[in-house]
């Protein structure tokens, strides 16, 4: 517990948002395993090559812990990383063709062809149709190169399918058969394949084994891309907190497989779903459609999926943040035939049952806290808060959420911060700060002019800042606040606009698209940030 939330600093960016690469930019210490000059080109979004190693140096320099990504799995619907096919899985998208050129299944050239049909408007924002188009075709090229030009890869890919069998051989076939239904949910594929009769699942296998077999070759290249960043970031001193959502997409090989463990009927179709009731943001509540868990079958099982599903993120990662947290004390159940969230009630989760199983499976000694961040936004109950702290877990501070009410005794502030939590400028799901200050709605069009007169005014006095200056001056209060760790978005420390915004929770377009500018990640950020960083006591060097 002291050494993870010792206190530190760190900053929030996906990978995907990661800054565009100029063309023909050469630099010989671009990572590890280099001997000479590297294409640093761009594909259209950020992954896990030479671009992560160049922020985990800016990172370094700017004397940060930590590393905060959104969740790394295949994205699903409308390409938010919350509803993902998988949760075991890496996202392809992600998968550095870069690395695999100093690997030698891709040519330098099969590269520069490739970024040679990337526009100035794909560098800008992220285009997942085009870029999945791209990126899946060099690795379709490597994969069938790989036998002949990397046979000493075999052993590694085999020892990796072993370790992941658990999971790996029904992700596999779950891809090739969306592919073969040309995308289709699950549930709309011939009946025998959706309840799993071994017959088909054999001949379905058989039918579609070269397509499995490419899955399992990008799941292994995943694997051994991410464990090769995560050795190097921790070299730096750099640790990577990573996220789980509560609930798992519909259409996923988590309830393709796990069917039992999720409120289905016999088709396959969900019974209840999950969102939250009405409240002061939406007057209809938001109905998220994810299957709700069966937990009594969980707990039958000792909460084995979950177990193993920890030890997967813990794998990649150093930290977690749990999304929704407040869902296992109690979650809000929807009749799934209701198309809002209006009508439904509230159903007990498994509580402190389900943390100390999880913490008996990841064989924690006694008295030692999970890696774990409970993300307790919203609305909590005094039993959320005693469940939190019962396991010792750092709850979540948002600085921009503390001056809506414009009065002092806001939790959100940081002279009210306990030092066993997490203080945050905003998160993914916010405005960032700039434009929180700009605009003239706010998260809410119920506000009045008056109400947002007084919370900017409000912020200005708290903050002893100008308005220019309004993002500086967050960093800098939750910086010297208690809290032992403090993190903000990039884009907060850039001082990005509303154009910058991540994702506008309850909206299906336009999000996860955003890339961080090429070249506002400089030597002289990285040094303010590492100066407040030592001032504060929050320095990792």
């Amino acid at each position: 517990m002291e050494t993870l939330f010792r206190r530190a600093a760190g900053q929030l960016i996906h990978v995907t948002s990661l800054a565009p690469r100029p063309r023909g930019l050469a630099q010989p210490d671009a990572m590890p395993g280099t001997d000479g000059p590297w294409s640093l080109g761009d594909l259209g979004s950020g992954d896990i090559g030479p671009g992560a190693y160049e922020f985990l140096r800016f990172l370094h320099r700017a004397g940060q812990r930590w590393w905060q990504i959104l969740p790394t799995g295949p994205v699903g619907y409308g390409y938010s990383p919350y509803q993902s096919p998988s949760s075991f899985a890496g996202n392809p998208l992600l998968i550095s063709p870069a690395l695999l050129v100093r690997d030698g299944l891709l040519k330098q050239e099969d590269l520069d062809d490739a970024m040679s049909r990337v526009t100035q408007e794909d560098l800008e924002r992220v285009d997942f149709s085009k870029l999945a188009a791209r990126r899946m075709e060099l690795l379709r090229l490597a994969f069938r190169r790989q036998p002949t030009h990397r046979p000493d890869w075999a052993q590694d890919s085999d020892a990796f399918r072993h370790r992941n069998r658990d999971w790996l051989g029904d992700h596999c076939l779950f891809t090739a058969c969306k592919a073969h239904h040309q995308d289709r949910a699950w549930h709309e594929w011939e009946p025998e394949l959706q309840r799993r009769d071994p017959q088909a699942m054999d001949a379905w296998h058989r039918k579609l084994q070269g397509a499995c077999d490419f899955e399992s070759f990008v799941q292994f290249v995943f694997d051994r891309q991410w464990n090769e960043l995560r050795q190097y970031a921790s070299s730096l001193g750099i640790g990577i907190i990573g996220d789980i959502p509560i609930f798992v997409s519909m259409d996923s090989a988590d309830v393709w497989s796990q069917q039992h463990l999720f409120e289905l009927d016999d088709q396959g179709h969900p019974t209840l779903v999950a969102g939250v009731p009405p409240d002061y943001f939406s007057e209809n509540g938001q109905r998220w459609g994810n299957p709700l868990y069966r937990w009594e079958q969980h707990q039958q099982n000792a909460y084995d999926w979950w177990i193993r599903r920890f030890r997967k993120s813990l794998d990649w990662c150093d930290l977690i943040r749990i999304d929704h947290f407040r869902g296992f004390e109690s979650y809000y159940a929807i009749a799934a035939e209701y198309s809002d969230a209006k009508i439904g009630h509230w159903k007990p989760g498994p509580g402190h049952d389900f943390f100390h199983k999880i913490s008996q499976g990841l064989n924690q000694h006694p008295g030692e806290v999970l890696p774990v961040i409970a993300e307790d936004l919203g609305f909590i109950t005094p039993e959320v808060r005693q469940l939190r702290d019962a396991f010792g877990f750092p709850g979540m501070r948002i600085l921009q959420f503390g001056f809506g009410d414009a009065v002092a005794s806001s939790l959100d502030l940081p002279h009210n911060y306990l030092s066993h939590c997490v203080a945050y400028t905003g998160t993914h799901d916010n405005d960032t700060v700039v434009g929180w200050y700009a605009s003239q709605a706010g998260e809410s069009s119920t506000r009045t002019q008056d109400q947002i007169d007084r919370e900017k005014a409000f912020a200005i006095r708290y903050l002893d800042c100008s308005p220019d200056q309004i993002h500086r001056a967050m960093i800098r209060s939750i910086w010297r606040s208690v809290a032992c760790l403090a993190i903000s978005p990039i884009q907060d420390l850039l001082g990005l606009d509303t154009k910058a915004r991540m994702n506008t929770p309850g909206t299906t377009v336009g999000n996860w698209t955003w890339r961080c500018p090429s070249g506002l990640l400089t030597e002289e950020l990285a040094d303010w940030l590492g100066e407040l960083t030592e001032t504060y006591g929050r320095s990792a060097l």
